[in-house]
Formats: C-alpha cells, structure tokens, sequence
C-alpha cells in the first residue's frame, strides 16, 4: 500500500484493487498499532478505530488536500504511481 503522507506519527496510505469494493474514495490511516479507513469527502470514519485526536488531525489534513487525494485516486484507480502529498504542518 504506498504511503502518500506521514505526519505526527501517523501514516496515510491509499489502495486500489480491482478485485475488492471500493467504491467510495478514501485513505488508510496508521498511528501506533491502530489502523482505519478515513472517506475523502467527508473525513469520516469508514472501517477501523482511530484515537480522536489523530483523527482530528487526519480529517483537516484531508479538508486541506482533498483535491490532489482525489487526484490520486483517480490514479490508483487506473493503476498508477501515485503523487506523494505534503504532511500537516
């Protein structure tokens, strides 16, 4: 799964496979043994459990940079390398 950003301890990565359902756009996020499915448009929690702050974190990086995630899974969806994109500062 490429890692797209990293920021504060917390990994963003994004997936696309053709043999599962994956229909709405949204990232993975790792922090510290715990892992989720966070939705691009929205930020919301999809699958998985996440500390409430680090999803904070996650859900205004995402406010921040929602048009080059959807860029890239435009790309992941046609099988691409993906772009890497700028850590929350």
């Amino acid at each position: 799964m490429p890692t797209i950003s990293m920021f504060y301890g917390i990994i963003i990565s994004m997936f696309y496979e053709i043999k599962e359902k994956h229909h709405l756009p949204h990232v993975h996020v790792r922090y510290q043994g715990a892992n989720a499915s966070i939705a691009i448009e929205d930020g919301s929690l999809l699958a998985g459990d996440f500390p409430a702050r680090q999803l904070r974190m996650v859900q205004v990086w995402i406010d921040l940079h929602r048009d080059e995630l959807l860029a890239d899974w435009e790309l992941a969806s046609a099988g691409e390398e993906l772009f890497r994109i700028d850590p929350l500062k």
